[in-house]
């Protein structure tokens, strides 16, 4: 016993940032309905294309002509990015990070996420590290956010380095 099946191709063309909506509606309520329907339906798909971009908190790009500017100037610093990262969690303290930068005091503020070098000028390009890596974190303070430096409020003063890393890998 022989069957025949057929093979048949549908090719449904639609635009692809428009929902598709029926031609066939006989009432203006139904018109609203589709509208609506269809807005819900481009703003969710534009919501899912975005769902599966992920963010960090610095980019860490690499330009080929700055790597050879100024060379281990502006290496990523694995402990401002800890230090930022924990920022992010503790949301109403800022941290004053004292450093050390070839035999030259250096202070950091660091809130939010954010870094920005309070002895000399903060670069605008997110890419670059605030400090080099090649710097020595002495203490820190911890002062209730945000910053202002009239009326500093300090939760914790020359906390040492290593005593806040223990803290931090503890929690």
């Amino acid at each position: 016993m022989a069957e025949t099946h057929t093979k048949m191709a549908y090719t449904i063309l639609t635009s692809p940032m428009l929902p598709f909506i029926p031609k066939a509606m006989n009432s203006l309520k139904t018109d609203r309905f589709a509208i609506v329907a269809a807005v819900k339906a481009l703003k969710l798909r534009n919501y899912q294309r975005a769902s599966h971009v992920s963010c960090a908190s610095r980019r860490r790009i690499r330009y080929e002509q700055d790597d050879d500017e100024d060379e281990g100037e502006n290496e990523y610093n694995e402990e401002i990015a800890i230090l930022e990262v924990y920022s992010q969690s503790a949301r109403e303290e800022a941290l004053i990070v004292h450093a050390l930068v070839d035999e030259q005091q250096v202070e950091v503020l660091i809130f939010k996420g954010f870094s920005s070098c309070l002895s000399y000028e903060t670069s605008p390009d997110p890419s670059k590290s605030v400090i080099p890596r090649r710097a020595v974190i002495n203490s820190i303070d911890r002062i209730k956010g945000p910053f202002d430096p009239s009326n500093i409020q300090y939760i914790e003063k020359g906390l040492q380095w290593e005593s806040f890393k223990a803290r931090l890998a503890s929690t």
